[in-house]
């Protein structure tokens, strides 16, 4: 008769999953002898290599007890549905490895490829870091939210910075960075930002914010997000009022 350590040696196994299969039922539990410990026997050991053969060709401990009490016929059809199982996970495994691989860095966490490049063509023109990662962040907060429609509104942005006006909106933000404290730069954002969104209204673009972002809880969350960025956003918020315009991500002229 064998002791438990003894049985996990012979099974190949540690004395720990030897509790442990006791503990889910799945290897009964000898009664203790005079001696106040438990003895095990060959068909112990049988059963416990079953069950690490099992275990080690991926069937889940909840099935094993099902396999190894099952006749042939039951026995065929249930690894049938444990390969089948099996494959499924490798499938969803592949899909994580090829997402992980996408990730990059922790700089683009969470960005989709659109916005990556939009961000792309930000730097390309110049735009200072701090700026395109406040941007990135504000993208991944919208396309989280929107990802319907996420495509369509960058390609919008990419198309804007064709206007030689927003480029120079970003020109001006980007020496912003490192001026935060020239009001006259901070004047003349207001004036530019005050012209587009004049145009855009004239335009009738204005009139489709609801449709691009038709959740008013949403937008207050961009606007706390873009105060909370950098106390020039509050100071531009300002200016752009004095100009006859409220809101920051839903900008709206204010009614006489």
């Amino acid at each position: 008769m064998l002791t438990i350590g003894r049985l996990a040696s012979y099974a190949g196994v540690s004395i720990r999953a030897v509790r442990h299969y006791h503990q889910i039922g799945l290897l009964p539990e000898p009664e203790r002898d005079a001696s106040g410990y438990r003895s095990y026997d060959a068909a112990a050991v049988l059963r416990l290599i079953r069950i690490r053969t099992l275990a080690e060709a991926g069937v889940p401990l909840a099935r094993v007890r099902e396999l190894l009490d099952a006749d042939p016929e039951t026995f065929a059809a249930a690894t049938i549905e444990v390969d089948r199982e099996l494959r499924a996970r490798i499938r969803t495994l592949q899909e994580h490895r090829r997402r992980v691989a996408q990730l990059g860095s922790v700089e683009s966490l969470a960005v989709p490829e659109e916005v990556a490049d939009y961000l792309e063509r930000l730097r390309g023109i110049g735009v200072p870091r701090m700026l395109v990662e406040a941007e990135r962040d504000a993208w991944i907060l919208l396309a989280a939210r929107f990802p319907e429609t996420i495509s369509a509104i960058i390609a919008d942005k990419v198309a804007q910075l064709a206007d030689p006006r927003i480029r120079r909106l970003y020109q001006l933000l980007g020496r912003l960075t490192v001026e935060p404290e020239d009001d006259d730069l901070l004047r003349a954002i207001a004036d530019l930002l005050s012209d587009l969104y004049e145009e855009a209204a004239a335009n009738g673009v204005l009139d489709q914010q609801d449709e691009v972002i038709p959740d008013q809880a949403f937008v207050r969350l961009l606007d706390a997000f873009s105060f909370a960025a950098h106390p020039v956003v509050a100071r531009l918020g300002e200016l752009l009022a004095e100009r006859g315009w409220t809101g920051w991500t839903r900008a709206e002229k204010r009614k006489p």
